[in-house]
């Protein structure tokens, strides 16, 4: 099998190691094959460090699935010149049914598995660059893409801490104590967008809320973080339970 490949020796690390990379032959697969497990394998092991709905083996999967398909692909567009990558078309479609699935919604109005659902379609792409002989654009994609998974969710913490607006889970000892809590949140010079009931709690004894709060108060713009506001309403003696919801 030595099939010539539709990319020109353009990728600089394709012309370092020679015609043999840009071709399908199997060294050429061999190369990228070996090539997605390994990078899939670092963010898959990031994701799995953090507990994600997605982890190693899934990411791992998606992206040689993706590498496959492409070079398939390939293999039958050469004897078809006017063929279309169907098998890599059909990646991405079962890969976006795929990371649907993955996003969950807990009982207190969170959404969870955002971030890997999104992930899991970028190592669809990642594989379909490896398998497409781009080792080049692959390692750069694979690169920004960990920096991304690894660093940027500090600065989005920090960026949510300075945000005027936020969302909490609320837990009451009993509803009667809702009409008070908000008395006291305009007081700290909180304003209250909105109050939604949460029925996942009914029959639990607890009267449960989801609040969107927006920050007035100037004083508190410029020296209270979220934290330090949920601390503060925490010290009432009626509330069971009080959070965050990011």
């Amino acid at each position: 099998m030595n099939i010539a490949g539709n990319f020109p020796l353009t990728d600089p690390l394709a012309a370092l190691l020679g015609e043999w990379a840009v071709t399908l032959n199997p060294y050429s697969v061999l190369l990228r094959v070996f090539m997605v497990v390994l990078l899939a394998s670092i963010i898959g092991c990031e994701r799995s460090s953090k507990r994600h709905s997605a982890g190693l083996r899934t990411f791992v999967l998606i992206a040689f699935s993706a590498t496959t398909a492409m070079l398939l692909d390939q293999f039958l567009m050469a004897g078809h010149p006017t063929g279309l990558p169907l098998l890599s078309a059909a990646t991405i479609v079962a890969t976006a049914m795929l990371s649907g699935n993955s996003i969950l919604f807990s009982s207190r109005g969170q959404i969870k598995g955002l971030t890997t659902s999104v992930g899991l379609w970028a190592c669809v792409l990642l594989g379909f660059a490896v398998g497409a002989g781009l080792y080049t654009v692959t390692l750069i994609v694979f690169v920004f893409l960990l920096c991304i998974l690894m660093c940027f969710p500090s600065f989005e913490i920090y960026l949510l801490n300075r945000s005027n607006h936020f969302e909490i889970h609320l837990e009451l000892k009993s509803s009667f104590y809702l009409r008070d809590f908000v008395t006291v949140s305009r007081r700290l010079g909180l304003r209250i967008d909105d109050i939604e009931s949460n029925p996942a709690y009914s029959g639990s004894g607890l009267s449960v809320y989801t609040i969107t709060f927006t920050i007035c108060s100037s004083e508190l713009k410029k020296y209270k973080t979220h934290h330090q506001i949920i601390e503060a309403l925490q010290s009432l003696d009626y509330i069971y339970h009080i959070e965050e919801i990011r």
